[in-house]
């Protein structure tokens, strides 16, 4: 009886453990193929990473189609220099995945140097068989008081 209850326990912790599902890992590559063009500034890239109705939100408030998306990051008047995400999350209902991370990147914005540490919604559409950037929206993170 004793082992019994063992299996049937190790079988309800199994069940209980979320797997990650073949529409998430494909969000997730998705996602850092986005990262790797914001990196490289690659136009082609950046492209077919970018759904053609992609509303790409700022920090500031400012909005970007697809193309002011795509000519931005490809002329270099918003350089990254490195991109890491941390506290990533992703949700897949359906067609659509909500992907949340922080942003933490250093930038060179027309030769200036920075850093930016945002958060950030990315909304990804299952486009055919490929997952392409229909929103996001960068916000403020709020300041940790020491």
């Amino acid at each position: 009886m004793k082992k019994i209850s063992i299996v049937l326990l190790l079988i309800t912790a199994t069940f209980m453990v979320k797997a990650q599902t073949k529409d998430e890992s494909n969000v997730l590559t998705a996602v850092e193929n986005m990262r790797l063009a914001l990196i490289s500034g690659e136009r082609t890239a950046l492209q077919n990473v970018a759904a053609e109705d992609l509303s790409y939100g700022h920090s500031s408030g400012k909005l970007q189609n697809k193309a002011e998306f795509v000519e931005a990051i490809a002329n270099g008047s918003s350089d990254f220099v490195s991109i890491e995400y941390k506290n990533q999350t992703v949700k897949v209902t359906g067609k659509t995945a909500l992907v949340r991370h922080e942003l933490h990147a250093k930038t060179n914005d027309g030769g200036k140097p920075g850093e930016v540490h945002l958060g950030i919604l990315l909304v990804w559409q299952k486009q055919g068989r490929e997952w392409k950037l229909l929103g996001r929206q960068a916000f403020k993170l709020p300041e940790v008081k020491q």
